[in-house]
């Protein structure tokens, strides 16, 4: 499937927001929605007039009870699906945040070194783009999927 990414335009935005300190970084296995059941990072749909910092955060908050202070931007990543589906995230990475990470009906947290990222329970496009959100390493990615097998990708380096 070839996407023309230039004139692309995403149905949905979304955000995802990766907790990283102390040589690990706090994912979830995702208990609902799109990509149920693989392991991600906390994040989802931005709401009505909400920027994609604040969707990051509310999202992290309603998905495992803690509140992430100062999240930084990384990277864009466009998905688009071979059934119409397309989304834009925005992917965030924080060090710091107050709270207990806490299993709530929409995700289990999972503190997980940086040497042992489970990528075999990921998205098929993670292991193209994570390595360079853990360096803080700017990147846009694109995308394109039949369900959740990847057909092509695309990264850039920012």
């Amino acid at each position: 499937m070839q996407v023309d990414w230039a004139n692309w335009t995403p149905r949905e935005r979304a955000t995802l927001l990766f907790i990283v300190q102390e040589g690990r970084v706090l994912l979830i296995r995702k208990k609902r929605g799109l990509g149920a059941g693989k392991i991600n990072g906390p994040g989802g749909r931005l709401e009505p007039g909400e920027t994609p910092e604040e969707a990051a955060i509310r999202e992290t908050r309603e998905e495992l009870c803690i509140e992430a202070f100062d999240p930084e931007l990384i990277g864009e990543l466009h998905f688009q699906f071979v059934d119409g589906y397309s989304l834009h995230c925005s992917v965030f990475i924080s060090p710091r945040f107050s709270g207990t990470p806490t299993e709530t009906d929409e995700a289990d947290p999972i503190w997980t070194p940086l040497t042992a990222i489970p990528y075999h329970d990921m998205w098929q496009d993670d292991i193209h783009w994570f390595p360079a959100l853990l360096e803080r390493r700017k990147f846009r990615g694109y995308f394109a999927f039949d369900s959740d097998r990847l057909l092509n990708h695309r990264m850039e380096w920012l």
